[in-house]
């Protein structure tokens, strides 16, 4: 199974959040959409819109936990780690990102095909297609 066959059953919208906002900002954003993560853009002048990192629920916490109720005002840029984004394809397979998610502890990935980012994959989506794969029937999403 492919990255791609899962994706053509999700919704293609990708919530993202600029380097420059605040945690308060993003978290406002995961809340609104009902998501756990953020793919991270930045502006490079010569590159136009780029995925640089994810924000997720963890950085919240990680945020809150340092800087207490002022976390509401970090950037997020402080939190992100924009060292090497660690993405997909839609070709990749299913247990390729399995063992990415796995080695690098996360729980979402950007997809990303010919330098634009399409989606995120996250380890439910994958448990889902697993299911659904074994089952034959597709899973409520909770």
């Amino acid at each position: 199974m492919l990255v791609g066959d899962i994706l053509r059953k999700k919704t293609p919208r990708v919530v993202t959040v600029r380097m420059n906002e605040t945690v308060g900002i993003a978290a406002k954003l995961m809340r609104a959409n009902n998501i756990s993560a953020l793919v991270v853009k930045d502006v490079v002048r010569s590159e136009g819109n780029t995925a640089v990192g994810m924000f997720t629920e963890r950085d919240v916490v990680r945020a809150v936990a340092e800087h207490g109720a002022n976390a509401v005002n970090v950037k997020v840029s402080q939190l992100v780690s924009v060292q090497q984004l660690v993405s997909c394809t839609s070709g990749d397979t299913i247990e390729h990102v399995r063992h990415l998610m796995n080695r690098h502890h996360i729980r979402h990935l950007p997809v990303i095909d010919d330098y634009s980012l399409v989606s995120v994959i996250s380890m439910r989506d994958i448990a889902a297609a697993v299911d659904e794969a074994i089952n034959g029937t597709p899973q409520a999403a909770a």
